[in-house]
């Protein structure tokens, strides 16, 4: 039977690991979403390559979606003098 809707998981500290990640792809999985509200760079990386693992180990493709908090402005520090943007 084809699904026209994915089944989108929030993977947080409780479902990063290996075992229960390979249990969400073979439940039906498609999209782990990743809250970036929370968090390190670093669990985040171990993260994204758990659920690349995972997906490899039981040959099922999973997108990763990594979603921001909220409308904010995200860039590094800017020059004293600012900067010109042109579109």
């Amino acid at each position: 039977m084809m699904r026209f809707a994915k089944i989108v998981c929030t993977l947080g500290p409780s479902s990063s690991d290996c075992d229960t990640i390979t249990k969400l792809i073979e439940a039906g999985m498609d999209v782990a979403r990743l809250n970036f509200s929370h968090g390190t760079h670093e669990s985040h990386a171990l993260l994204i390559q758990n659920i690349r693992d995972c997906s490899k180990k039981v040959n099922r493709p999973v997108a990763i979606l990594q979603d921001l908090q909220g409308p904010k402005l995200r860039v590094g520090k800017l020059p004293p003098k600012g900067i010109t943007l042109v579109a």
